[in-house]
């Protein structure tokens, strides 16, 4: 006998059944949509932010192969013209950057672009007129003339001809336009928007690199022609400057943020598992509740893998409409997000201007498979469980929960060995992807204790409950162990997600308290001044010399201190920021030392012959004390010895520090980045402030600010950077949300007929109410004290183990009695807020609706 006709009717009945439950529905639907979206928001923030890197890095190198590269100081002019003249490379160009704000492009961070025009043809068509693109001669004749692209032009809202405005290290400049640049191709045209475009010697004014330029840009041939130019050219070049491939910046730029990528996209995979057990809770419930249906089929001759078949395909549909919806809204909750992530990349790494999200058809498509690969993964063992149940013994009500509570010590044993295994896996090595492999084995073993925490938390709570609430507390506490299957996945989803939030508040916690002690200790002057930049943490640019020599002469000052960095690029560390100090006495107490003695460590800093690194450089380059590094300088390569590794939470790249002695005996830079004054005791340090302000003049960009200013300024960017991080917690605990309020509805429905023979016997509506609340609270409590235990581990583990490998920080843990409270109450107040709809819908359902409903 042919039994399509059998199978097309179980489809149908088992799909009505889905239909004829919408809220549940469009819970199930709303918690895949919010898993994926978070994925989806994510992955194109971080692609748009990378993206923009690379389309302007490539744009602006044009069609060059190779380019000519040394440290922020630049390369002398002359270098340019023996490149061209001795090596008789005319595919040549000199190129002098930087990044500059305009008042008319409010909140844009803006590439300024110096070129030779009478060089470009060879690499940037569109720059040269003989290339049918912008003629730039009047870039070379109209003094502070600036080409733009047209986009741009109409977004500050200036024609040709007009004025306009720019920043340059906080100091104002006016230039003019005189054309627009309007490229063929869409990239080059996304790559222009925020580009302007000067002669090189205009630049050169601009960003005070008298005689520099920043690179120079070279079109070499492939092969061996090409690598003997690279030696010819190399031999042409002073000991500090280098030939990289024209793609090296964009891919240390890559290299750089590959840390922080992983682990906001480590971070936006946890709303997916969430919704992971939302699907798990669902398809069990709607399992259960068809068991009589199942059960029937199975009678009449259904077999187990068409079960199961129809239930995956049930569960790959949901899956698809709450991945396609994901996918939707991840596109409209990533334009948000790509602001947070730039201003974190600005602030920690490099100027990077992202004024669109870039869409990408893999992260479109990675979400549409996670979403459904997520929903099948979590539906599968109910649709294997309600096809292995024997016809008779599925048509029981209780079965499901009997396995379910049998099961409790076997789901226990098997949690405890993934957290033993995550454990083990955080012991050796150190990657990070290994790192949050064992973060993830970790967090699926808490879940899997959590039944076994559950059973054990209503025993205890019980006799409480009935004391304070008497037969309704006895009530809520047996509802929720004998509600099992549903209420423990619910419980999981909600002790993950209130433990990763107390984790992550306690690495952030950790991470600020670690940050002030830090800034309590380097800050040890009294007053600091530096030049406005795009960046939250670097001190950039350079105090012109005069102004320099005004503020020294300001009376009331006991001591100073200056600083110089530059990021220069070495074979063996990549590129690497040297810091040149000229260290007032009593700013060496501000060194807090990892390794190395200071009564040790400073002479050998002051005498030039040592030099200090930060604890993340030593991290990633794997050196210490007693080690060399040698880098290459102007007068050549040299070689100092590592006399101290101090504690520095200011970068992850780390830094290299000595002596200004020692810098100037290798570098003709003579410009200073930052000052730090120390006041006289008799003298006010808001006093020494407005006097510097008055020295530096009315007109300065200079940044004066107080010990206590600057702190806050410090802190107010690590708020800033950390912002990300409470976005994704929130949105993880709003789908951790979901799944306990499809729960309580799915136990709201399960238990009408229950709870309308309560209602025939006398329970009021308000003591129905009662009862739900009492339950729910219940459920958040449980989860709430089962969390903090969680919580407090995976702090430890993202504490000393994934921030160690991805950033090389070392934190100090800092948990109070705070932590406890907040995850207790997070997940009370989650869990009643959850169940004050199904509590009210129950109340208002009159006893015989609810008692007629099986």
């Amino acid at each position: 006998m042919n039994d399509a006709p059998w199978i097309s009717l179980g489809g149908r009945s088992l799909w009505r059944h889905q239909l004829g439950h919408p809220l549940q529905l469009a819970l199930t639907v709303a918690g895949v949509s919010l898993g994926v979206a978070v994925v989806v928001a994510m992955d194109l923030a971080i692609e748009s932010s990378r993206a923009s890197f690379r389309l302007s890095a490539a744009t602006v190198a044009g069609a060059a192969t190779h380019q000519v590269v040394a440290g922020t100081s630049g390369i002398p002019d002359e270098v340019f013209s023996r490149i061209r003249l001795e090596a008789g490379l005319r595919a040549s160009a000199p190129i002098v950057e930087g990044w500059v704000e305009s008042p008319a492009l409010p909140g844009e961070s803006i590439r300024l672009l110096g070129v030779d025009p009478f060089s470009e043809l060879p690499f940037r068509p569109y720059l040269s007129a003989g290339g049918g693109g912008l003629d730039a001669s009047p870039l070379l004749t109209e003094p502070g003339g600036v080409a733009l692209s047209k986009e741009t032009a109409a977004r500050a809202g200036v024609d040709v001809g007009g004025a306009l405005p720019v920043l340059v290290t906080g100091s104002p400049h006016t230039l003019r336009v005189v054309g627009t640049v309007d490229p063929d191709d869409d990239l080059s045209r996304r790559a222009t928007e925020s580009l302007l475009i000067v002669d090189v010697s205009e630049a050169q004014r601009l960003l005070s690199l008298d005689g520099r330029i920043s690179r120079i840009d070279l079109r070499l041939p492939e092969g061996p022609a090409g690598d003997s130019l690279i030696v010819v050219v190399q031999g042409l070049l002073p000991p500090e400057a280098t030939v990289v491939e024209a793609g090296t910046r964009a891919r240390a730029f890559s290299q750089m943020i590959r840390a922080f990528d992983l682990n906001l996209t480590a971070l936006s995979f946890l709303a997916l598992i969430f919704g992971m057990f939302l699907i798990y809770n669902t398809m069990t419930f709607s399992v259960v509740q068809r068991r009589g249906l199942i059960g029937t089929l199975r009678a009449m001759g259904t077999t187990q893998s068409e079960i199961v078949r129809r239930l995956l395909l049930e569960a790959a549909a949901l899956g698809l409409i709450g991945s396609a919806l994901g996918v939707a809204l991840g596109t409209i909750l990533g334009r948000g997000l790509v602001q947070l992530v730039t201003r974190t990349i600005n602030d920690l790494w490099a100027v990077v201007a992202v004024d669109a999200l870039t869409f990408s058809a893999e992260s479109l498509l990675k979400g549409l498979a996670l979403g459904v690969g997520a929903t099948l993964v979590a539906a599968a063992w109910p649709a294997r469980e309600a096809a292995s149940v024997e016809p008779r013994v599925a048509m029981l009500r209780s079965f499901e929960e009997d396995r379910t509570r049998s099961g409790v010590g076997r789901m226990a044993v098997g949690g405890s060995l993934l957290v033993a295994v995550g454990a083990a896996l955080l012991i050796p090595g150190r990657s990070v992807t290994l790192a949050f492999f064992a973060l993830f084995l970790i967090l699926m073993g808490i879940a899997l204790l959590t039944p076994a925490g559950t059973v054990l938390g209503v025993r205890v709570a019980t006799p409480v409950l009935s004391r304070l609430f008497g037969v309704l507390g006895r009530l809520a506490g047996r509802g929720v162990t004998e509600t099992l299957s549903r209420t423990a996945p619910a419980i999981a989803a909600l002790v993950v997600a209130v433990s990763v939030t107390v984790g992550l508040g306690a690495m952030i916690s950790s991470f600020r308290s670690t940050l002030t002690r830090w800034l309590d200790g380097t800050l040890r002057a009294d007053v600091y001044v530096s030049l406005p930049g795009l960046s939250g943490t670097r001190p950039e640019g350079a105090i012109r010399g005069g102004t320099v020599e005004r503020l020294r002469a300001v009376p009331g000052i006991a001591g100073i201190s200056t600083y110089r960095a530059q990021s220069i690029e070495t074979g063996a560390f990549g590129q690497t920021t040297v810091v040149a100090l000229d260290l007032d006495p009593r700013g060496e107490a501000a060194f807090d030392f990892k390794q190395g003695d200071a009564s040790r460590a400073f002479p050998a800093f002051r005498s030039g012959g040592g030099v200090f690194v930060s604890e993340p450089f030593a991290y990633r380059t794997g050196l210490g004390l007693g080690d060399e590094v040698r880098l290459p300088t102007e007068a050549g390569p040299s070689t100092w010895e590592i006399v101290g590794v101090f504690f520095d939470d200011g970068s992850d790249r780390g830094s290299i520090l000595m002596s200004r002695d020692a810098y100037d005996s290798r570098w003709s830079d003579r410009q200073i980045t930052s000052m730090a004054f120390f006041a006289e005791p008799a003298v006010d340090p808001d006093a020494l402030v407005d006097r510097l302000r008055a020295a530096a003049g009315p007109e300065s960009p200079l940044l004066i600010r107080s010990n206590r200013g600057l702190r806050e300024a410090s802190l107010a960017v690590f708020d800033r950077t950390f912002a990300v991080t409470g976005v994704l917690r929130l949105l993880a605990f709003v789908v951790a949300f979901i799944g306990v309020l499809s729960a309580l509805m799915a136990l709201q429905l399960e238990r009408r007929r229950e709870l309308g023979v309560m209602r025939a016997l006398g329970l009021t509506p308000r003591e129905l109410t009662a009862l739900v609340t009492t339950q729910t609270g219940l459920m958040g409590l449980l989860a709430g004290v089962m969390a903090v235990p969680a919580g407090l581990a995976l702090a430890v583990v993202m504490i000393y183990v994934v921030n160690r490998r991805s950033f090389g920080w070392t934190l100090q843990l800092d948990l109070g009695p705070a932590v406890v409270f907040q995850a207790v109450g997070l997940a009370v107040i989650g869990a009643l807020l959850a169940g004050l709809y199904p509590g009210i819908r129950m109340a208002r359902t009159s006893p015989s609706e609810a008692i007629r409903s099986e």
